[in-house]
């Protein structure tokens, strides 16, 4: 989420003079392109590792600043939520046994993070999306206390001027209206970052984007979100949706998100990206700026380009680019950012060995990709590749290509040749590529998730498979075991006991009726799904009442004929509800108390699920 020291724009002054800060740095920017001040001829990798906090019932955590603080390391940071943290790795030279450097780093700072955190009774999951968070962690209690957060999620919903909607279609469907943008903080992500030649970026930024979705596809591995199969990379919908500030409306508008793949090709320089993001977007969050950036470059200084670089982080693109300074010297770079965490480190690193070949080794046929890709094609195929992973269909150079056959007899090649022609070692090379070749022979993460969920969906309930799934991956991660290699899951695997909540084991999949329906209806609906309890909504969809088997049965037919007996006529107006969040033990003392057989469970009025004397029995020691 980048620097946490910035506020929101509190007045029109404040704003004034970020906003001059901001054209200044494009204008410093520009002055550094033509002056060759910017580095060049040299090329370094770095990466962003996000991951996942869960308790011993494999549930998201909240604890991140408490293991923050004991970790003690400025390698790590916070991130939107409480759940969450994130390393920084160090660059280094793409050369040799980079690769080897960086995994090591890697590996050693999640040891060291681990340590900590089993202190805490907490571990550590490298995922995508976690499967076990559900609406509870997405309230605001579970915001990262930091001043940053706060104020993009108040900005955010500002501009927005309404609560975020997210509509997701898979296998599955999930519709959902929420207040914050914790819904962004479900996804986590392994960042690649590679520094260009600035006179090259433009041609590299354009190929970046065009081998996008082929990469993406064999990497997915956020099948699953609140319970709901969805897309093979739920990641990239949900992203762009959990932070959507665009307004609904009556006319036909072409406004950019702020999470975009992007709907041109770039031209002219990296100056010019960053123009049109500026032109697109509004500046959301600022921050104290000392000393401009044109006075720093006057006076001999590569100035930071602070504005910039505040601006550019609001900005999602999957494919971003970058300023930076280090060593006094200015570089630019492309950050990845569609790769998710996860499934292991050593999948994450094939994931970047393949980026990087690809990369550095684009054929100069490609260095014009105007002239040889149409951009709908390339986007098409990122989107493609987002929901549907290993079996999606890529259109390249116009012709449609399964993504096994375009890895294996075209993008791998281009990778192996890469990554000689900078001089990796050929241990690095063969071992990783060689991972994505058994990847795409095998199975994904992502396919894994799916598979597994299938099963277990069959014999357990939702919250256990995702409990299930959740503690499987964190074995075979600590094996550092490649997905491919990753066996099923036992169904009857065992899970620690736990003060279990409503929302965990009620049924989702609810029969209904309207309160103006007729009521033989009603009682043929509890016929035919063999059911004793039916929830009553009005027109609006809110809960007015409960039908019972009991109290259908019991009620007096009028001199014989039903015909006109609804279904308001009949059922119990008196409803007792519970939350998602009640405890099951408190359930099942509301039920005995009552001496009733069912709750409905209800949010604000809607109702959201069901648990019934079969759901609770194994919880029920009395």
């Amino acid at each position: 989420m980048g620097e946490k020291n910035v506020k929101k724009l509190s007045s029109k002054g404040a704003r004034a003079l970020f906003i001059k800060h901001l054209i200044n740095d494009i204008e410093a920017l520009e002055l550094m392109l033509k002056n060759d001040l910017i580095e060049t001829n040299i090329s370094r990798i770095g990466a962003e590792q996000e991951f996942c906090l869960v308790n011993d019932n494999w549930r998201p955590a909240k604890n991140s600043s408490v293991i923050l603080e004991a970790i003690n390391d400025p390698h790590f940071t916070t991130e939107l939520a409480r759940y969450n943290l994130e390393i920084n790795l160090d660059p280094v030279a793409l050369h040799g046994d980079c690769f080897t450097q960086v995994g090591n780093q890697l590996n050693s700072l999640l040891e060291k993070a681990r340590i900590e955190a089993e202190k805490e009774h907490t571990k550590i999951v490298l995922t995508g999306i976690l499967p076990t968070i559900s609406q509870s962690e997405l309230e605001i209690e579970f915001l990262t206390q930091n001043e940053r957060y706060y104020a993009l999620n108040d900005m955010l919903k500002s501009i927005k001027g309404a609560d975020f909607q997210l509509h997701l279609r898979g296998v599955d469907e999930l519709s959902i209206t929420h207040d914050s943008v914790l819904f962004e903080a479900c996804n986590t992500s392994f960042q690649l970052h590679l520094q260009i030649s600035p006179e090259d970026f433009i041609s590299s930024y354009n190929w970046a984007q065009t081998i996008s979705g082929p990469i993406l596809a064999i990497a997915t591995n956020s099948p699953l979100l609140l319970g709901r199969e969805l897309w093979s990379e739920t990641r990239i919908a949900l992203f762009q949706q959990s932070i959507d500030t665009r307004k609904l409306s009556y006319t036909l508008k072409n406004e950019q998100p702020r999470v975009k793949f992007g709907h041109k090709w770039e031209t002219g320089s990296i100056a010019e990206i960053f123009k049109d993001d500026i032109a697109n977007h509004k500046v959301i969050l600022s921050k104290e700026i000392e000393t401009d950036s044109l006075t720093l470059l006057e006076n001999g200084t590569i100035p930071k380009l602070p504005a910039l670089n505040l601006h550019n982080s609001t900005i999602y693109r999957w494919n971003r680019p970058c300023y930076g300074v280090g060593g006094g010297k200015a570089h630019v770079r492309i950050e990845n950012r569609y790769i998710p965490s996860g499934p292991t480190t050593l999948d994450e690193m094939a994931n970047f060995a393949l980026w990087v070949g690809l990369m550095v080794g684009r054929p100069a046929a490609f260095d014009d990709m105007p002239s040889v890709m149409d951009f709908r094609d390339v986007k098409s195929n990122f989107i493609k590749a987002s929901r549907m992973g290993r079996e999606a269909i890529m259109k390249w150079k116009g012709k449609s290509i399964a993504i096994e056959t375009l890895m294996r007899e075209i993008l791998l090649p281009i990778a192996h040749a890469g990554l000689q022609k900078v001089g990796i070692s050929d241990g690095d090379r063969i071992q990783l590529l060689g991972i994505i070749e058994d990847r795409i022979k095998n199975q994904t993460g992502a396919e894994w998730i799916t598979a597994n969920f299938r099963v277990l969906k069959d014999t357990v309930k939702t919250d256990k498979a995702v409990r299930l799934i959740t503690r499987a991956m964190h074995k075979n991660q600590s094996d550092n075991t490649p997905v491919h290699h990753w066996p099923p899951i036992e169904k009857d695997g065992y899970l620690k006991q736990e003060s279990h909540l409503v929302g965990q084991i009620m049924t989702k999949e609810l029969f209904t009726v309207n309160e103006n329906d007729l009521a033989s209806l009603a009682t043929e609906l509890m016929k035919w799904k063999d059911i004793h309890h039916i929830p009553v909504e009005n027109d609006s969809g809110k809960l007015t009442g409960l039908l019972t088997w009991t109290h259908a049965q019991k009620f007096p037919k009028k001199d014989g004929d039903t015909t006109h007996v609804t279904v308001a006529d009949i059922m119990q107006q008196q409803v007792i509800t519970v939350v998602p969040e009640t405890h099951i033990i408190d359930a099942i003392k509301t039920m005995k108390k009552n001496e009733i057989g069912c709750l409905p469970v209800a949010c604000d009025g809607d109702l959201v699920g069901i648990i019934t004397i079969k759901d609770v029995i194994p919880f029920d020691h009395d």
